[in-house]
């Protein structure tokens, strides 16, 4: 049970947020017959047909009615419908779907970077692109068939934020609903996107947005979150000492497409493979990197689950996990920085599911002497724990599956080293979950609360004296990380916090993160280029 999930969604070739600019530096692709028009803009509304032209320079459209349009519907925009109805029909998550569908559709590198950008931008800037169309829809949106809305959004991203020609994007978007939902949408959707097109994307926010005097309002527009997830994000910025005024950085951080982040266990696994095929080496932590893209199950390293796909925050957060000094208070002034006499000792990881953050823990423990317990109460994702952990050596770990809550009481002070990532909302995470700021709700922070402090329960009373457990979330809230930090340690006098900024820096190679602060420390996407991931490092005094 996770909150901070490892897994990763593939890399668009632009951020694909409704921030974005049409033929900025992005580099998005060009898909579809026909280019825009060159010239300078004429100022008739009207061309020689009588048609309305289209307001915005360098854009034109096909001269065909929608029944004489393409009835295909091209590969990589069909990959991006069927994850947007999937993520809307099923619940599914954009990251788990994508590279299924790609397969399924044999798209190349190029494709596959296409319907990456269009399946996340879309979703990314759902919140604004509705406000658009909204403008251009004769009925509320709600009453719109949910299919048709879904192609409406993939067009509005490609007029709005990708380099398609206005044409392309509205050919293959009505060539798409005639293919997979019927002709009857083709016309609406022609009418519809036309409509948008009138207008570039920063001249539709201007409208949205004009006259505006609400931050906030303003911020969630331009930025596609929710209101109430900007309020959070500026509250939770203060809250871990840095100032509002990083608001927008943040908001824009979450729209840019993270690059995929790849650690090899150590001791086991080895970055060669990766670089020679276009990864960089990481410049936070020792034993990552950066991947160029594409599809990394085609290295044999990723397959056998010696390098796998973790963001660095989460990297950061379980080696401090297993560097923290059992002896005392750590502190920058330790000969070494780091415990590294784990000998006999015993770990566990409470909520371990996927097991990202296990097989991390898990090869660090074999390398030093210690063993590691990986808790998961879903027995499907316990397998995936299971799997995870292959590639380290069979005698070091075990995998148990029932509640965390239990632990504590069934095996009291049995651990040295414990890590509960709680399962959170997740809103450090929203650049590589798309969907989730649309489906997050308040309410998700209070009807989490009981369970993360259960949880932090349970593994204060798992840990033996002397011993230290990491409370991670992959949220910077402060009711998922310093409320329940602070309510653990002031309901006893036998625990104390350590200093998590700087553990966190004696992990990194570049030693000064600046993430601590009054003792905990928060990485942030928009200053680290990490999720959002926050640590607490309490010790229970022996």
């Amino acid at each position: 049970m996770s909150g901070s999930g490892d897994n990763q969604g593939g890399r668009g070739r632009t951020g694909g947020g409704a921030g974005g600019q049409r033929g900025g530096s992005g580099g998005g692709s060009q898909r579809g017959s026909g280019r825009g028009n060159g010239g300078p803009r004429d100022s008739s509304n009207r061309n020689a047909k009588g048609r309305e032209r289209n307001r915005a320079a360098q854009r034109s459209f096909t001269d065909s009615a929608p029944s004489q349009r393409t009835r295909r519907a091209d590969p990589a925009r069909l990959v991006a419908f069927e994850v947007l109805r999937a993520v809307a029909a099923e619940d599914a998550y954009a990251n788990l779907v994508l590279p299924a569908r790609i397969r399924h559709h044999g798209l190349d590198k190029r494709d596959a970077g296409f319907a990456t950008e269009l399946s996340y931008g879309a979703l990314r800037g759902q919140g604004t692109y509705d406000a658009v169309l909204a403008r251009c829809v004769d009925r509320p949106l709600d009453q719109l068939d949910p299919a048709i809305l879904d192609a409406l959004r993939l067009g509005v991203h490609q007029l709005l934020a990708m380099r398609v020609p206005a044409h392309a994007a509205l050919d293959q978007t009505v060539g798409l609903a005639r293919a997979v939902i019927g002709a009857g949408p083709s016309a609406l959707i022609n009418a519809v996107l036309r409509k948008v097109a009138a207008n570039t994307l920063e001249e539709w926010l201007e409208l949205l947005t004009g006259g505006e005097t609400d931050e906030t309002k303003v911020a969630s527009l331009r930025h596609a979150h929710p209101e109430w997830i900007v309020r959070a994000m500026r509250q939770s910025l203060v809250a871990h000492g840095r100032p509002a005024s990083e608001i927008n950085d943040l908001l824009e951080a979450d729209n840019a497409a993270p690059v995929v982040n790849l650690v090899a266990l150590p001791g086991i696994g080895s970055l060669d493979e990766a670089l020679e095929n276009g990864a960089a080496p990481g410049q936070l932590v020792e034993g990552s990197a950066l991947s160029s893209g594409g599809d990394l199950g085609r290295l044999a390293s990723v397959r056998e689950g010696s390098t796998r796909v973790q963001d660095v925050g989460s990297q950061l957060v379980a080696r401090a996990m297993a560097a923290v000094n059992l002896a005392g208070r750590h502190s920058a002034g330790d000969a070494d920085g780091v415990d590294t006499k784990h000998d006999g000792e015993a770990w566990l990881d409470l909520c371990a599911g996927p097991g990202g953050k296990a097989a991390l823990l898990g090869a660090l423990a074999s390398q030093r002497g210690a063993t590691l317990l990986a808790n998961e109460p879903a027995p499907h994702r316990a397998k995936l724990v299971s799997q995870a952990l292959s590639a380290v050596p069979r005698e070091t770990w075990q995998v148990r599956t029932g509640d965390g809550r239990d632990v504590g009481i069934e095996k009291p002070e049995a651990f040295d080293r414990v890590l509960v990532d709680v399962p959170c909302s997740g809103l450090g995470a929203l650049r590589r979950r798309p969907e989730s700021r649309w489906r997050r709700t308040p309410k998700d922070l209070a009807d989490l609360g009981p369970l993360q402090r259960e949880l932090l329960k349970s593994a204060l009373a798992a840990v033996r004296p002397g011993g230290v457990v990491a409370y991670v979330t992959c949220s910077p809230h402060p009711a998922e990380t310093t409320a329940v930090v602070a309510d653990a340690l002031r309901k006893r006098d036998d625990l104390e916090l350590l200093e998590a900024g700087e553990v966190l820096d004696s992990v990194s190679l570049t030693g000064d993160l600046g993430a601590g602060h009054e003792s905990t420390a928060q990485l942030w996407p928009h200053v680290h280029g990490t999720d959002a991931m926050f640590l607490a490092l309490i010790r229970k005094k022996p």
